[in-house]
């Protein structure tokens, strides 16, 4: 894998809806047809009238500095970026005071919701996180990721992608009583199932997952780890690694991991963490310099304020924010990607630097670089941010808090040039 140039410049501060994290409850096993709402017939062109969101600070991205100006949308695509220009048939949207960036990619989360313990509804959480992509991390291996592409990506009206678990039946034991690691069987570890999954899913499978630690993987997470390697390599896909306890220490990993791969839960608590001793690890800075990506991954105890404060003190700023949503973290401490993002910024990441890491940055690694910037042609992916002066708490997986006085919250999502609303419903665009 060659590496990728990753946005890293530093500038403001943001944060979330506070109605932004309702408690997602088990819904009906069922699902109807129309679940997202999504009308049919002529109604079902992305937008019947040119949309202009009109003055915001516009981070495009994509090689465009940041400025303000309007963006014009029609037929479900970008098609001008500039000032002045809404003309009187426009929809026009009022984007003064907000930020306008691509809709953000989450890298890291579990959305096999009914078929995998941990999945979550991304429906639920698209909007107040100003998400337009997820990607599945490893929730399924080769011998079910069919269902997750039929019953879960191909209704959403969302981007939908996935790191392949090298583990066949992928992470099929995660719940709060019952925690059976993937990779402690390595009989469930077949590189030759994992390469034709692959192969036969090129669209939509953009990585290879493996869980190299003693909870996921018990003493198996190092050859567990070669055989994802092994596998990514024959298919020239990056590996998403995650790291526990040891076995293996994360100088392990580190040492084994290429340019272009990623490791997630960069900012875990101790044991096992990126820091000791209060200073990054000499083996984490030569990673970064050899081209490996480092990935928050939140989740439910991968992230530590601590950890990522002494990282940040020595300037290792992480190339990409992930939430790690999954049945266990969503309610907290995690919530989803927007939070996670409103965390480094309140850490001292600045605005630019942190959206693009959320955004940018993740779309660039996964091979998709139009979702990760606003450009004339491109389809519509845009996110119209806000910022919020009220008091806030965050806390880290270890529950320590952080207090702050302002926040961005998801005012608007654009995905595939219509409308989510805060259910998730795909629509027209309307004026408000």
């Amino acid at each position: 894998m060659g590496s990728l140039s990753i946005l890293t410049d530093w500038s403001v501060c943001a944060f979330c809806h506070a109605d932004d994290h309702p408690t997602q409850h088990a819904p009906p096993r069922a699902r109807p047809p129309a679940r997202y709402g999504n009308p049919t017939g002529d109604e079902y062109s992305p937008m019947s009238r040119r949309t202009v969101l009109q003055g915001g600070h516009v981070l495009a991205f994509g090689g465009a500095p940041g400025t303000a100006a309007d963006v014009a949308i029609a037929d479900g695509r970008i098609v001008a970026i500039g000032s002045g220009l809404s003309r009187p048939e426009d929809i026009v949207v009022d984007a003064r005071e907000a930020i306008v960036l691509p809709a953000l990619t989450d890298i890291h989360t579990h959305i096999y919701w009914g078929a995998t313990s941990l999945g979550v509804r991304p429906e639920l959480v698209a909007h107040r996180s100003a998400t337009g992509t997820f990607v599945d991390a490893g929730s399924a291996g080769a011998g079910n990721f069919e269902g997750l592409k039929t019953f879960i990506f191909e209704p959403l009206p969302f981007h939908a992608f996935a790191f392949l678990n090298i583990s066949f039946p992928g992470i099929f034991g995660f719940s709060k009583r019952v925690m059976v690691g993937e990779c402690c069987d390595m009989r469930l570890v077949d590189a030759e199932s994992c390469i034709e999954a692959a192969q036969a899913y090129p669209e939509q499978i953009v990585g290879i997952k493996v869980r190299a630690g003693r909870k996921a993987s018990g003493e198996n997470g190092g050859a567990a780890l070669e055989v994802a390697l092994e596998v990514a390599e024959r298919l020239n896909l990056p590996v998403m690694c995650h790291v526990d306890l040891d076995p293996p220490s994360i100088e392990e990993v580190l040492q084994r991991l290429r340019p272009g791969d990623i490791i997630t839960h960069c900012c875990r608590p101790d044991p096992n963490a990126a820091t000791e001793n209060g200073r990054v690890r000499d083996a984490v800075w030569r990673a970064r310099e050899s081209g490996v990506h480092f990935d928050i991954g939140h989740g439910m105890g991968g992230f530590s304020f601590r950890v990522c404060r002494e990282m940040l003190a020595e300037g290792f700023v992480p190339d990409l924010i992930s939430s790690d949503i999954h049945s266990l973290s969503v309610n907290g401490p995690a919530y989803d990607l927007l939070t996670t993002i409103n965390k480094m910024i309140a850490l001292g990441v600045d605005q630019t630097t942190a959206l693009a890491a959320g955004s940018a940055n993740p779309a660039k690694v996964i091979g998709r670089p139009d979702l990760g910037r606003i450009a004339v042609g491109d389809e519509a992916n845009v996110a119209v941010l806000k910022w919020r002066d009220e008091p806030w708490t965050f806390r880290d997986a270890a529950g320590e808090g952080l207090d702050v006085s302002t926040r961005l919250v998801c005012d608007r999502l654009i995905v595939k040039g219509r409308q989510i609303d805060p259910a998730g419903g795909s629509h027209p665009m309307q004026s408000q």
